[in-house]
């Protein structure tokens, strides 16, 4: 799934995304090292896994969206 990154904490390597419909998603630093980033950017296109669905769901994974 693509989304865009919202906002990031450099600190806690925690953050939020914004679904393209606009709905928010925060993740926390086991999703964001699942992805081997080092830094991350608020406007940048990434790539996401979501396990579960509507109150329930949450980022395992965010990662760089590359074409």
């Amino acid at each position: 799934m693509q989304a865009t990154s919202y906002t990031y904490d450099a600190e806690t390597r925690s953050g939020s995304v914004l679904l393209d419909d606009g709905t928010p998603l925060p993740f926390d630093a086991a999703a964001f090292d699942a992805g081997g980033l080092r830094l991350l950017r608020p406007g940048q296109r990434v790539r996401i896994e979501v396990t579960g669905s509507g109150a329930e769901a949450r980022v395992t994974l965010v990662t760089l969206q590359t074409f």
